[in-house]
């Protein structure tokens, strides 16, 4: 991997991860595309180490841009254990996303290796891409029919923790490579009751909470077969990683996608407060058919992952 691959990377990762269209799949394709992770399963495996870990840096714009709500979290939680004057608002919001992360949580322990290994191709891919724009467009047809404009609600301080686990148990759809964590969540927001506003603030936030336990579990505790001086060693995956394509490369993907990531979540946050969310549905769609016509022409590979 060369530092200018790292960047485009970083780019994509940041972009993506946060915007209803799917992170994974963006990552899946541009790999393929940059002919990265296709030399051998020990190249495979260090190439989705690398997506993983350049995730950090994602994670970091998010905590950055929402760091009053992170410290109200905070103080909530720190006051319940006797440190501090404590936040109960802060607690309850904090609660709420614990309790949404929960059925991601195990549903992935469970299903993690039968996920990678009967969904993570391009076809399952496109196939998320187009049904997911076809949700969002179909969602947004459904609220302006009951003349919704997407501005009435439920704000944060007042979900309750039905909703919340509502939105987790949607979260689970999105372990289908393509389906996007951001948009299940955001729909799923909005279908119980929460403001557009509020259901991407909370999308952003248990993304946090996601992101960071999926990052542990596959960068620290996975591990990877990788050749080291001519001799298959055993090693944690962000070590596998490191070893294939050095830590100066990650580095340079996390801040690439760290800067991406303030851009885009700061681009969205401002364009949703004028417009829906057509604009995803329709990009969904038209991205679904542009892979969909390089996989049948040859240029992908429909076993790329």
């Amino acid at each position: 991997m060369t530092w200018w691959q790292a960047i485009i990377l970083g780019v994509v990762e940041g972009l993506t991860e946060y915007l209803p269209v799917s992170s994974t799949g963006h990552l899946l394709v541009v790999q393929a595309l940059l002919g990265i992770g296709t030399e051998s399963a020990e190249a495979n495996a260090a190439a989705n180490a690398y997506a993983i870990c350049i995730q950090g840096g994602a994670i970091i714009a998010v905590l950055g841009l929402y760091w009053r709500r992170v410290k109200q979290c905070s103080i909530g939680w720190a006051g319940k254990v006797g440190v501090g004057r404590g936040d109960e608002a802060g607690f309850r919001i904090g609660l709420n996303m614990l309790v949404a992360f929960m059925p991601a949580a195990v549903i992935g322990l469970l299903f993690d290796d039968w996920i990678e290994e009967k969904l993570f191709g391009m076809w399952p891919i496109v196939i998320a891409w187009f049904v997911g724009g076809v949700a969002i467009l179909a969602t947004v047809w459904w609220k302006k029919r009951k003349g919704d404009t997407g501005e009435k609600g439920q704000g944060l301080d007042a979900m309750t923790w039905r909703m919340a686990l509502a939105i987790g148990l949607i979260q689970c759809i999105a372990m289908w490579p393509g389906t996007s964590r951001s948009l299940v969540t955001i729909v799923g927001g909005v279908l119980v009751g929460m403001s557009l506003a509020s259901a991407v603030e909370f999308s952003f936030l248990l993304g946090v909470i996601t992101l960071c336990a999926a990052t542990v579990y596959k960068a620290v505790l996975d591990t990877a077969v990788v050749m080291v001086d001519g001799q298959p060693q055993e090693m944690m995956m962000v070590l596998a990683m490191a070893e294939q394509y050095g830590w100066a490369n990650m580095i340079i993907g996390s801040v690439a996608a760290w800067a991406s990531a303030v851009a885009a979540v700061t681009w969205m946050v401002a364009y949703l407060k004028k417009h829906g969310m057509e604009v995803f549905g329709y990009y969904r769609i038209a991205i679904a058919v542009i892979v969909a016509g390089l996989l049948l022409g040859g240029v992908l590979e429909a076993s790329q992952h």
